[in-house]
């Protein structure tokens, strides 16, 4: 888990920001009230529920994911 500030919550994801479970490109950035979480979209979907409950706020990109990569993404995640 790393320190944020406001800005970089609001920053598009790039390919160096990875996710923190398995090191695939991340799509989703949790902010917490210290620090923040990265998660590629299969991680986000995974947890979701869990970190829904504790965040301070969610950037989700994953629809960026599915307009990259086609309808085949859809199954990967």
């Amino acid at each position: 888990m790393t320190e944020t500030s406001h800005a970089a919550t609001n920053a598009t994801l790039t390919t160096a920001d990875r996710c923190d479970r398995c090191g695939a490109q991340a799509y989703v950035r949790v902010v917490l009230a210290q620090g923040e979480l990265l998660f590629c979209a299969h991680h986000a979907r995974a947890h979701a529920d869990k970190f829904n409950q504790v965040a301070a706020e969610v950037h989700d990109e994953t629809d960026r994911l599915f307009a990259e990569h086609g309808s085949g993404a859809k199954a990967a995640v």
